[in-house]
């Protein structure tokens, strides 16, 4: 292999979990514009979210798996495809049912090729200075496609339409295929699974890596957390513009309640179960994981309904809107890279704490948001915000993987990715059901008149004490069950998880 190939493998990567990334954030400033042209409601706009989410969340740890048995690169080439058919079909859809299924076929996609992705460079770079670095690039990709998403997003519905939202991804998924068929090297099955591998679920709670451990799949473990994540954000979703005491919205609870309390126990008695719930009792663990939904639930959640705001309340254009929220991205992004170099100096619980409880208080800060309040006032509160949003990711990832043995990184780092995924999809739930409260059954995108700008903005400072109040009691949390793990992670073979 040439010297070039390894990088060349890197950038296809990188720019397959961009894409995946970029379509949960890059939306955010097209939902008004599609609700005006399809006459969407609000809970029609945050399913056009969540449905992507949901299957996405839902699947991430089974797609590691399936990558094990069957292979990495051609998972990551059928996920690559899936993804771009379900953009085509979103971009097409004439109307919102179509879109909303069109958008549960684009997320199966991330699901399969997320996954691959990185267990694909961690068999590539055998070098474990150049695998830290392709891991820092990769990671990265992330960072920037949050950060590019409201911008890119708003070019794109002002220049040439909402559908090229979705239609964008079509050709680029197209290139991205193409060039991971001609520069990425197929691995046998198996390979790259053993220790950590990042965002893949790879391992058993056995212990078991490669074929042998996904020989027989967790289809009912699959299927039961899907269901619960499905059921709980439509009773959540649907409970504003229902009632929250209509039977259809009380029974969704009912069996979201009982498909992960299913899940639970269908997983404990499992052999090679899909998610080991005996991860959560490593406090550490548990830590990071409720840190990665909280995070993801805060942000996410704010970017669609801040992006709403600047278009419903004050009436600017969906790329003036995308260049409003910039700073947060931005922020995001460059706080992502110099996380790693931090959380390698002083360690992980620092980090993470100061980035949560910065991003608490900036977001508490924007409570002085009111229907007229210019950016000038504000734009550093969002710099703020994105900044400590930034500081979280490595630290999490860290946490998560230094509070497992090495033969369960693997599936650790999936559940806390998917945890991520999670949160993303409660927060555009939960946060929409605020935000929208005192709009009954409406606005679903068009601008508000001054009653409604008030209803909307009383709305968003109700979500942002609860966005607020959540980075700042995990951040607490962090603080008690962290601690004394944090000191005493340095042993053998505890830094090596984390790269290898």
């Amino acid at each position: 292999m040439r010297a070039s190939r390894p990088w060349l493998t890197l950038a296809v990567m990188s720019a397959g979990l961009f894409l995946a990334v970029l379509s949960t954030t890059v939306v955010s400033v097209a939902l008004p514009t599609i609700g005006r042209d399809l006459r969407a409601s609000p809970a029609d706009l945050e399913w056009i979210v969540d449905a992507y989410v949901i299957v996405y969340a839902s699947l991430l740890v089974a797609g590691g798996a399936a990558g094990d048995r069957y292979g990495r690169k051609g998972l990551f080439l059928l996920g690559t495809a899936i993804f771009g058919l379900g953009s085509l079909a979103s971009g097409l859809a004439p109307a919102v049912g179509v879109l909303l299924a069109a958008r549960v076929l684009q997320g199966i996609g991330p699901a399969l090729l997320v996954p691959g992705s990185l267990t694909i460079l961690r068999a590539t770079f055998t070098d474990e200075r150049q695998r830290a670095v392709a891991i820092g690039v990769w990671s990265t990709a992330s960072g920037l496609a949050l950060a590019l998403g409201p911008p890119v997003g708003g070019l794109l519905v002002d220049g040439l339409g909402w559908r090229w939202v979705f239609l964008i991804n079509v050709p680029l998924a197209g290139l991205v295929a193409a060039a991971a068929a001609r520069f990425v090297p197929r691995l046998p099955a198996g390979a790259g699974a053993s220790g950590a591998s990042g965002a893949s679920g790879a391992t058993g709670a056995t212990g078991a890596t490669g074929v042998a451990g996904v020989a027989s799949f967790d289809w009912p473990g699959a299927a039961l957390v899907t269901f619960a994540l499905a059921a709980l954000a439509f009773a959540t979703i649907e409970g504003q513009a229902r009632g929250w005491g209509a039977p259809v919205v009380a029974a969704a609870f009912a069996a979201g309640a009982a498909g992960l309390a299913a899940f639970v126990a269908a997983e404990r008695r499992r052999a090679g179960p899909l998610v080991d719930v005996a991860l959560f009792r490593r406090p550490a663990f548990t830590a990071a994981g409720i840190a990665a939904a909280g995070v993801f639930f805060a942000f996410v959640g704010l970017i669609v309904y801040l992006s709403a705001y600047f278009q419903q309340v004050q009436g600017h254009s969906a790329v003036r809107a995308g260049l409003d929220v910039a700073a947060v991205g931005v922020s995001y992004a460059l706080a992502a890279i110099w996380s790693g170099r931090l959380t390698g100096r002083v360690g992980e619980r620092w980090p993470l704490i100061a980035g949560l409880v910065v991003a608490g208080a900036a977001t508490l800060g924007l409570l002085r948001l009111e229907p007229g309040t210019p950016l000038s006032a504000i734009w550093w509160n969002f710099a703020l915000l994105g900044g400590g949003i930034g500081l979280c990711g490595t630290p999490i990832s860290a946490i998560a993987m230094s509070a497992v043995d090495v033969p369960r990184a693997g599936m650790a780092s999936a559940v806390v990715n998917s945890l991520r995924q999670v949160g993303q999809v409660f927060g555009v739930a939960v946060l929409g059901a605020l935000v929208y409260a005192r709009l009954p059954g409406g606005a679903g995108g068009e601008a508000l008149g001054p009653a409604q700008a008030l209803a909307f903005t009383a709305g968003l400072h109700v979500a942002l004490w609860v966005c607020g109040l959540v980075l700042l009691a995990v951040a607490a949390l962090v603080a008690g069950l962290v601690a004394v793990p944090a000191r005493r992670r340095r042993r053998p073979g505890a830094v090596s998880a984390q790269v290898r």
